[in-house]
């Protein structure tokens, strides 16, 4: 879909997990006659399908996808590398494209791209072994009580129950003196192309009982068996993540399967209100329920000039 005006435009769709980002962005794709480049840093791993809720392959196959399915869980990739790879995309699709469509739940990659990530500072790398070394031997509780007194800025936003991103959050404040937060946004960059931000959100019952179904799905669908098949790389990066750490805990034998379903539901609805706590504070988003979505394609309309 091109017109005459020579401004490319990236519509940026957010929202808390559950709730209903991805059928918004296919029909939006649709619409508009264009891509998804997911922004969603759990849904790049091949081999995670089942807890970090892909669109199916029916989805996937109505519009070309970009950053779903791109990497293996072995591999190591960092927001950095993500601004780089989702950069090079989007500009290429921005040749064929007046707009693209970016999705996803990650508060952090979203921001890498509509602001820029500042560059972080070289850490000695005896403070992260010390930090490793603490958490081995105190648990992701201290990395959480640590978190919150050093940065409490970043703890209200960042996923706690992933320990990766609490320790470099440790480390730069420990080897810097200073909060983690303050290196991410200082200097917001421009990009060579609009971004038009909408937001999804629900009445907080609705978004609940939507997490819980969806979960009760995943694991008809086969989730513990999926989990168990990545167990023996449960040490990997990638699968430090709500959904597979629950079921990881359970086959250690630290609880049984029911408490697993417990915490499994618990935590996707904490996490889902860290997004929104994150998404929230951006003053840019115009925020709408998954049933305004002819508002929706009314207001990018608008602001594309489609159809003009």
């Amino acid at each position: 879909m091109m017109t005459h005006t020579s401004t490319r435009y990236l519509i940026l769709v957010v929202g808390p997990t559950a709730v209903g980002k991805t059928e918004l962005c296919l029909n939006l794709a649709k619409k508009f006659q264009t891509e998804i480049v997911s922004c969603d840093s759990r849904q790049f791993y091949r081999e995670m399908n089942l807890g970090t809720a892909k669109p199916e392959p029916e989805e996937l196959a109505q519009v070309p996808h970009h950053l779903i399915n791109s990497l293996s869980i072995e591999e190591n990739y960092d927001v950095k590398q993500f601004e780089k790879d989702a950069l090079e995309i989007l500009l290429r699709l921005f040749k064929k494209h007046q707009a693209v469509i970016m999705t996803g739940g990650s508060g952090l990659f979203a921001d890498a791209i509509t602001e820029g990530m500042d560059e972080m500072p070289e850490i000695d790398p005896q403070i992260r072994k010390e930090i490793i070394a603490s958490y081995e031997s105190k648990g992701l509780e201290y990395l959480q009580e640590e978190v919150r007194r050093l940065d409490p800025e970043y703890f209200e936003k960042v996923d706690v129950q992933n320990p990766q991103r609490l320790m470099r959050a440790l480390e730069v404040c420990r080897g810097t003196g200073q909060t983690f937060s303050s290196f991410r946004v200082k200097n917001k960059v421009q990009r060579p192309f609009e971004i038009v931000k909408i937001g999804l959100h629900r009445e907080r019952e609705e978004l609940y009982r939507r997490i819980d179904q969806r979960m009760d799905l995943m694991i008809s669908k086969g989730l513990f068996e999926e989990a168990e098949m990545l167990f023996p790389r449960r040490q990997l990066n990638s699968l430090q993540t709500v959904g597979y750490q629950e079921i990881f805990g359970m086959l250690e034998g630290n609880y049984d399967k029911e408490e697993a379903i417990r915490l499994l539901k618990r935590n996707s609805r904490r996490y889902a209100k860290r997004q929104l706590t994150w998404f929230r504070r951006d003053t840019e988003i115009h925020w709408f329920t998954p049933d305004e979505q002819e508002e929706v394609i009314r207001l990018v309309a608008e602001r594309i000039g489609y159809g003009e």
